[in-house]
Parts: C-alpha cells; structure tokens; sequence
C-alpha cells in the first residue's frame, strides 16, 4: 500500500483509508477481523464522525479494538465533530471539547491521531477554535488537526488564530462529482462545469501542502456510478476497457483516478465489503496515463473546451 504525508505532519498516511460511517451494517463479531483484513491490506487508517449513527459506530470500533490483534499505535484513527444532527453546526470551544472527550469514549483511546472540523459553521469564532485546539493538544488528546468541507477562506479563518496546522481538508470527490477539477478545466467559461463552488481548493491545498480526503469516491449525483449502466453508460463502457487493461476491476480504476492527481489526495473508501475494500485497496498499484485520466473524466460527461 502506498503512502502520502499527512499534510505539514511527519504521519504517513495510506492512499486508501476506511470510512467507518456503515459499520454497525456489520454484524459485532465480524468487525475485529474487517479491522484486521484492512490492516493486512495496508489499510490502516480508520475515518470515524461523531455523528455516524450517533456515535454508534465509533463505539463498535472500541469495542472490537478489545480483541484485534493490530496495536493501537499501528492504527491512525480520525474522527470529526461539529454537526448537531438536523439541529445546528457548532464549533464553540465548550462542544469541541465535549465532543472529543465523548468520541475517545466511545473508541476506548486516549488520543486521536486527527480530529477535524465536520462542515463549517456559519457562527464559527477562530478563537474559540484556537483555545478547543491549544487545550486538546496540550493535554495529548489530538496529535493533528484538520477539516472537512470547507473552502480555501474558511481554512484561511482559522488560522488568524489557529497556530495548529490544518494537515487536511476531507471533500466529497468521484469521477462524475468532481467539481475541484472541472473548475479549473473550464476557467472563464459560462459553463456549469466552469461554476467555482471551492475557491479553487485543489490549487490552494498544492500551495499549503494540505493532504485533501476523497469522501464518497463512488457515488455519482445519484448512488453508485459503478456499473450503473443506465445513468453512466460511457463511463462505464471506459471503466470496463481499462479496467481489463490493468487486469483488475472497474471500482480500483475509479479509486486509481482519484489517486492520479497530483494534490497527493487519500480516498476514504466506506465500504463493509470484505472482497470490495480488496478491490479498492489494488488501486494503490495502479498509475493511469494521462489520456486515461482524461477519457474517465469525459465518459462522466465532463465537458473538455
């Protein structure tokens, strides 16, 4: 399995992580082995959200963590806070703390490898950030810090007073909902493609040195595009033909595409699937050209001025 850096860290993360939002789909016992087939794959990093069924999920990790054989200092675990289900966004210094005291709860840890801030809130005060960051560091709770959905100016919020790192900035990514590349490709065009909805994240993330996180990395606008024939015919008439290529399946090519690009991006696949997270992880192996790249790109029905 490859590796990236964690954004300005001195981590090393796996291109491929685990996102843990459907793990209470599996039954109790079988999670210990899931969390050792994906270290045996080289995936070793475990993506968690305060609230993936409201904590459920994280709490079924700590209690499979009682009995897997792989030590918890081999394991880089993150989670997220911030959202209030259906209610609110919060980043008060008072809810980041008791967030991050409940999720090491639930996961039976003592420290986070990474915490990050879940979708903006709109009453965000940097300093209150600041003085939940300083605390959670200082008291060895979190070891690197980062967010989730958020444009270039809302990163550059934080840090007037932040002096913590912001290693990573977790984004929804895929083949067909890849607006961070198709702004760019149509700049100063009156195109849907063309629309900035990112400030230019992917760039400004190269220019920071922040790792970006590939959320959803095979879902269209509508489920899964992989093998749904219907709504992405070409893309998968594409995904087929390389695939077979490379000897390997069409979901290692879509994760292979999002690993292409060069803003050293880590796809957080969020399968439960013993054989498909396999698959996933063979995309670590695979390098498109730069005319395969671009043929996925366009077969989701991107436009190409």
């Amino acid at each position: 399995m490859k590796t990236v850096k964690f954004g300005n860290s001195d981590l090393e993360v796996p291109v491929i992580g685990l996102g843990c939002m459907r793990m209470n789909t599996l039954e109790k016992s079988a999670i210990p082995y899931y969390i050792e087939h994906c270290c045996d794959l080289g995936i070793n990093f475990f993506d968690h959200a305060d609230v993936y069924s409201d904590g459920e999920c994280e709490a079924l990790f700590g209690e499979a963590m009682k009995s897997v054989s792989v030590p918890r200092e081999k394991m880089i675990i993150q989670s997220k806070c911030g959202i209030i289900r259906g209610v609110m966004y919060d980043f008060s210094y008072e809810h980041i703390i008791k967030s991050v005291d409940g999720i090491l709860k639930r996961l039976d840890t003592d420290y986070l490898d990474v915490l990050l801030l879940h979708r903006p809130d709109a009453l965000c005060e940097p300093e209150e950030v600041a003085k939940a960051f300083d605390e959670l560091e200082t008291k060895g709770k979190v070891r690197c810090f980062g967010v989730s959905n958020h444009r270039p100016s809302q990163i550059e919020l934080l840090k007037t007073c932040v002096k913590q790192e912001i290693h990573c900035n977790q984004m929804r990514f895929s083949i067909p909902y890849s607006s961070l590349v198709s702004t760019g490709i149509e700049a100063n065009m009156i195109t849907e493609g063309g629309a900035d909805r990112n400030g230019d994240l992917l760039d400004y993330c190269r220019l920071h040195g922040i790792t970006v996180q590939a959320w959803a990395p095979f879902r269209g606008k509508n489920g899964s595009f992989v093998d749904s024939n219907e709504t992405y015919p070409d893309l998968n008439w594409a995904l087929g033909e390389i695939s077979a290529k490379y000897n390997t399946t069409k979901t290692a090519i879509a994760a292979a595409w999002i690993l292409r690009h060069p803003s050293r991006i880590q796809t957080i696949a969020g399968t439960m699937n013993f054989d498909r997270i396999k698959e996933v992880a063979a995309a670590s192996d695979i390098t498109l050209t730069r005319d395969e790249w671009y043929r996925l790109y366009t077969s989701a029905g991107h436009l190409l001025p």
